[in-house]
């Protein structure tokens, strides 16, 4: 089978910038302060950057308020996978692809959940984005472009991501906005907390209160006011309230605080998107201490590696075909899981004869988790290591018997194809793995001016959003949709500062 192509998401640390005193790039805080801007930015990451950039490149005045201490956002840290139709990529490697058949396979993937407004928007604008994205020097990995594997994959070659993942995407973006500031009327606070919204009696937002890192509260005053301070991942107490489910892994910004959230509710809006939730399909961490650190993941995609391995829930029962090839059917069924979480049940002979269970680890490394890594458990008996992995133990039993004898009779009850050996020589293994999300599902409502909305469709004057901001629940439907985080992002931050947003002459 074909090597799996995909970023590592578990060795990456989330670089906030240099500590210190509040920082600015152009201007100083207070002189920011006595100024009326164009557009006010609050967050530049994905979609901040690109706003900020364009609509400083058009003339306007304006100013970005980022929390942390360097630009980039998630960025720093995501894989950060686009999709793109009909880019000069394509054209040069004669594939045929189009905005309508990217649009068709997000509706296909979605199940005609994710938003159709927002979808045509990004989807539409995409190629122009990433080709600017090329034009600039993007360092793109070799097999890009392709269907994808991650997820359910696209029917044409769109998928794209870069040899340093998101850090690619900033090295091409953070160089053209520095160079904005020194030539255009640009100016990024860093260390710079957004408090609140200004806003008149009518509800017209003009402008954002903000504290640097000192505690001095600032008032800056805008035309127009962009959210794009992504998502609420690292708040544990909104995401639980949000998704009903806990903040397992401990991998996003620690500004992904949910600010950008609060203040749009404050303002009037509202959030949608979150009967969306989605997981993936199982990380290995290192502890029960929520959130925690990812180890690894299961090799559960039978196009790499045909399962060897049965998967069980607490109950000890198998709740999905394991070779079964769709991605999202897979992630489906583990929502349905108590806690989210299963085990993957193996013996020796699988052990000793079977590929690493482990992607990207070594067989050695693999036998020598057990004993003594937290989610890999061993027993000389079923009872043993149902026993020590918090499984119910006659349903394992119970499963196990039932798969054994699936494959004497040659017929398994979940219809499976590859099934090589019985489990039945001890020692007995398991390793849980949990369903995650790092990205938060609900998000404020917009229109399709990327205006932020109330909840009677009425917009908010003076108020934009772009980015994680609108809710991965929006952007991907009830599923997992490749590129559809970052290419939004990306591409309405561009059509913001492109064209959205109105300035002084306008």
């Amino acid at each position: 089978m074909a090597e799996r192509k995909v970023p590592n998401l578990f060795r990456v640390d989330y670089d906030a910038g240099p500590e210190g005193p509040p920082q600015q790039l152009g201007l100083e805080s207070a002189a920011a302060a006595d100024r009326a801007w164009d557009v006010i930015i609050i967050g530049a990451g994905s979609a901040g950057m690109p706003a900020a950039l364009f609509a400083a490149k058009r003339g306007a005045k304006v100013l970005v308020i980022e929390h942390s201490g360097a630009v980039g956002g998630t960025l720093r840290l995501a894989p950060a996978q686009m999709s793109a139709a009909g880019t000069k990529l394509q054209k040069s490697l004669g594939i045929d692809d189009t905005p309508e058949e990217h649009f068709a396979d997000a509706m296909r993937i979605s199940r005609g959940t994710i938003n159709q407004d927002l979808a045509k928007l990004a989807i539409w604008n995409a190629g122009k984005m990433f080709d600017w994205l090329m034009d600039g020097g993007f360092d793109m990995m070799p097999e890009c472009p392709s269907k994808g594997n991650t997820h359910e994959p696209f029917s044409k070659a769109r998928y794209y991501w870069g040899r340093e993942f998101g850090r690619s995407i900033l090295k091409v973006v953070e160089p053209q906005l520095m160079e904005a500031v020194k030539t255009c009327d640009l100016t990024i606070l860093l260390r710079h907390e957004a408090l609140s919204l200004l806003q008149q009696d009518d509800g017209t937002v003009t402008g954002v209160i903000a504290k640097d890192i000192e505690g001095v509260e600032r008032s800056y005053t805008g035309r127009s006011v962009v959210i794009t301070s992504g998502g609420y991942a690292a708040n544990t107490t909104m995401y639980e309230e949000l998704s009903g489910q806990p903040q397992y892994q401990k991998w996003w910004s620690p500004f992904s605080q949910g600010r950008g959230h609060q203040l749009g509710l404050s303002a009037g809006a509202y959030l949608r998107g979150i009967e969306n939730f989605m997981a993936s399909f199982g990380i290995i961490l290192e502890s029960d201490q929520y959130p925690a650190k990812a180890l690894g993941r299961p090799n559960s995609y039978p196009e790499v590696r045909q399962p060897w391995e049965i998967y069980v829930n607490a109950l000890g029962q198998r709740f999905v075909c394991e070779d079964l090839p769709s991605v999202d059917a897979r992630e489906h069924a583990l929502l349905k899981q108590p806690g989210m979480r299963y085990w993957v049940i193996f013996d020796q002979d699988i052990l000793d004869q079977a590929p690493p269970v482990v992607e990207g680890w070594t067989q050695d490394q693999v036998k020598d988790a057990f004993g003594s890594t937290y989610s890999f458990y061993k027993g000389q008996s079923l009872a043993e290591l149902a026993a020590a992995a918090g499984i119910d133990a006659k349903g394992l039993k119970d499963t196990v018997d039932l798969y054994n004898y699936g494959i004497g009779a040659g017929h398994d009850v979940f219809a499976r194809k590859h099934s090589p050996l019985p489990i039945g020589k001890p020692p007995f293994y398991a390793i849980r793995a949990q369903g995650c999300a790092i990205t938060g599902a609900a998000g404020l409502a917009v229109d399709n001016d990327l205006r932020v909305i109330r909840r009677d469709g009425s917009a908010i004057p003076g108020l934009y959003a772009a980015g994680e901001i609108l809710g991965a629940g929006v952007l991907q439907g009830n599923a997992y949709v490749g590129g559809m985080m970052v290419t939004p992002a990306l591409t309405f931050g561009k059509l913001l500062g492109e064209k959205i947003l109105p300035l002084g002459n306008q």
